[in-house]
C-alpha cells in the first residue's frame, strides 16, 4: 500500500467525532505538517517517529496524540454501527482481556461498560484533555506542564485499547470496506512511536503481541 492512500484515507471528514486541528503559524501545526511530508515521502515508519534535530520533546508528543486521537477516531468511526451492547456487551480483546472504565471524576472506581460506551468515554476523556490550554499548551509562552509527559502515556495507553477492540473483534470489518492496510499503517505507526519513546509497557502491549511480531519487521 502507498503511504499516500493511507494519508488520504486519514484525511476523510467522516469521523466518530469531529477532528483535532492544530493552529496554523503555530510550532505545532508546522511539526504536523513535517510529520506527515515524512509519511508522504514513504520513509520507514522506524525512522519517521524519530525526534527531528532540533526540535523539543513535548511539541513531538503533543503532535501525535492529537494526531493518533484524529485517526484511531477515524478507525472506530468504520466500524462503529457494528459495535453495540449487543455484539459488544463489555470493552474486551477476546477471552482473554477485558478493560475496565475509570476516570476517577465520574466513575472513581472501574467498571464493566459495553465496548461502545467505553470508547465514547474514552474519546470523550482524551478530547478533553488535548483541548485543555493547561494541559496541552497551543502557545509556546506556555510551558508543558511537568505532569505533561506522564498524560500522554496515559492516553496512548488508553488510545491502544481502541485497537486492541477492533483488531480482534472487528477486522472482518476494517477488511470488507479494503482499509486493512490502511489500519494496519496506522498501527505500526502508532507501535514505533509508542516504542521509540518507552509510552507503553510491555504488558499493556501484550494483547497484540503476536500481530505486532508479524507486522513490525521492518
Amino acid at each position: 500500500m502507498a503511504l499516500n492512500g493511507f494519508l488520504e484515507f486519514f484525511q476523510r471528514e467522516k469521523t466518530f467525532r469531529p477532528k483535532k486541528r492544530f493552529t496554523q503559524g503555530t510550532i505545532r501545526y508546522s511539526l504536523h505538517k513535517q510529520a506527515n511530508a515524512s509519511l508522504q515521502s514513504g520513509i520507514n515508519l522506524k525512522e519517521v517517529v524519530k525526534l527531528p534535530a532540533g526540535e523539543n520533546m513535548n511539541d513531538w508528543l503533543a503532535v501525535h496524540v492529537v494526531d493518533f486521537f484524529n485517526r484511531i477516531n477515524l478507525i472506530y468511526g468504520t466500524i462503529s454501527e457494528y459495535c453495540n451492547e449487543t455484539t459488544c456487551p463489555t470493552m474486551s480483546g477476546g477471552a482473554k482481556y477485558e478493560y475496565l472504565w475509570a476516570d476517577g471524576e465520574t466513575y472513581k472506581k472501574p467498571v464493566q461498560l459495553p465496548a461502545p460506551r467505553y470508547i465514547e468515554l474514552l474519546m470523550d476523556w482524551v478530547e478533553n484533555q488535548i483541548n485543555n490550554e493547561t494541559l496541552f499548551p497551543v502557545s509556546t509562552d506556555v510551558p508543558f506542564p511537568k505532569t505533561f509527559p506522564s498524560l500522554c502515556k496515559k492516553i496512548l495507553t488508553r488510545l491502544f485499547r481502541v485497537f486492541v477492540h477492533v483488531y480482534i473483534h472487528h477486522f472482518d470489518r476494517i477488511f470488507s470496506i479494503g482499509a486493512e492496510a490502511h489500519v494496519n499503517t496506522c498501527y505500526k505507526h502508532f507501535y514505533y512511536f509508542v516504542t521509540e519513546f518507552d509510552l507503553m509497557s510491555a504488558k499493556e502491549l501484550e494483547p497484540l503481541a503476536v500481530m505486532t511480531s508479524q507486522m513490525c519487521k521492518d
